[in-house]
């Protein structure tokens, strides 16, 4: 398989001007905090204003109360766009999956608040029940469905676990990102696996109308790292503190906010811990393998 270059990151490299960030005093009793008046937020991989409102409307209100600061939406056109807008100080927080946040912190030098930390996050490669393939090493010169390049769970892990096994994800075996439709194409048989998170799996099948003994799962992965919100580099320290400590304080509010959407039906029994920077170096390690080192440097 010829190597695959990432196009959707090349935005990544356009760098914008910095610019200082307003602060008022917070109504909070931590009195030696100065906080913004606005606090400007976008998520990744909710493309336009109107998926942003559906998906996070109400997460936003519970934010901009927990945290005493007006939240404002700011909608991106792509995954990438978050970072140059970080760096000129468009924005302020930016709610990132995994394989964004170690682009975001390269790139914009984005700093971690909080994690979601989702207990059955495991990335899993799946067959046919009827599949003669049991073992990664029987995947060699087959062909699997991945989701989109940069996925965590449905891309980069199943990636690692490829490597693990002693495959050479560019020459051994072949990839296509099919996005939702990798289900359907391994029932069909046009593909061999399929990679999927193991929390997501079992909503796919029945919203497919499939069942689990349609299929066979032949390996999972380690426990994946979480989702992660981080904060604009321009934020004073303690501003970032403030909010990583009232999010964890609040965080069963929090949670159950994102629950109102359906998209962030993943999120149900999950946690806010605080991010951790080394929990991200998985991502990190499987872009050095597949070649595509620079876009986190």
């Amino acid at each position: 398989m010829k190597r695959r270059n990432f196009i959707w990151y090349s935005a990544l490299f356009a760098a914008g001007c910095t610019s200082g960030v307003n602060t008022a005093n917070n109504s909070s009793d931590k009195s030696s905090i100065t906080a913004p008046k606005n606090l400007r937020f976008a998520v990744t991989d909710a493309i336009g204003a109107e998926k942003l409102q559906e998906d996070f409307g109400a997460f936003r209100s519970t934010l901009a109360e927990v945290l005493g600061i007006n939240i404002e939406f700011v909608s991106v056109k792509n995954r990438t766009e978050a970072a140059p807008d970080l760096l000129s100080g468009q924005l302020d927080i930016v709610f990132a999956g995994p394989s964004e946040y170690v682009i975001l912190n390269a790139r914009a030098k984005a700093v971690p608040i909080i994690a979601i930390n989702r207990a059955n996050y495991r990335s899993i490669i799946v067959v046919r029940a009827d599949s003669k393939i049991k073992s990664l090493a029987q995947l060699k010169g087959k062909t699997i469905a991945m989701k989109e390049n940069g996925s965590t769970s449905a891309h980069i892990a199943p990636t690692k676990m490829l490597i693990d096994a002693g495959l050479n994800p560019n020459t051994d075996i072949k990839i296509v990102m099919l996005g939702s439709k990798g289900v359907q194409a391994l029932k069909k048989g046009t593909v061999d696996a399929w990679t999927i998170s193991s929390d997501t799996y079992k909503t796919i099948l029945d919203t497919e109308g499939l069942t689990e003994k349609d299929f066979s799962i032949i390996a999972t992965s380690s426990l994946l790292p979480g989702d992660v919100f981080v904060a604009s580099n321009q934020l004073a320290s303690n501003v970032v503190e403030d909010v990583r400590s009232r999010m964890i304080e609040h965080q069963e509010k929090l949670i159950q906010s994102l629950l109102v959407a359906k998209a962030n039906k993943k999120y149900k029994g999950a946690t806010l811990i605080p991010a951790k920077d080394v929990d991200y170096n998985i991502i990190r390690e499987v872009y050095q393998k597949i070649g595509q080192g620079k876009f986190i440097q």
